[in-house]
C-alpha cells in the first residue's frame, strides 16, 4: 500500500457534528480513490484511509438507518 502525503490536506467536520466538539470525525477530499478520516478531537492522531466506494456505502447506511442501533 502506498502512503499518502496528507501534510497539506484540508479537513472538514461531519455535518452531524455538534457544536460542543463531541464525538466528531473529519474527512479530507481530493485523495481518490481513498477517503482519509480522523478524529477531530485528536487532529495529530492516527488517520484511517477507506476505499471511496466503501466509505460512500457506509455513509449511505448511516443516513438511511440500516446499520441498526
Amino acid at each position: 500500500m502506498r502512503s499518502l502525503d496528507l501534510s497539506a490536506a484540508s479537513w472538514r467536520k461531519s455535518s452531524y457534528s455538534n457544536p460542543d466538539g463531541g464525538e466528531c470525525i473529519e474527512i479530507s477530499d481530493g485523495f481518490a480513490p481513498v477517503i482519509p478520516v480522523r478524529d477531530s478531537k485528536n487532529p495529530d492522531g492516527p488517520i484511517l484511509a477507506f476505499a471511496a466506494d466503501g466509505w460512500l456505502s457506509f455513509v449511505s447506511a448511516v443516513k438511511d438507518g440500516s446499520l441498526g442501533a
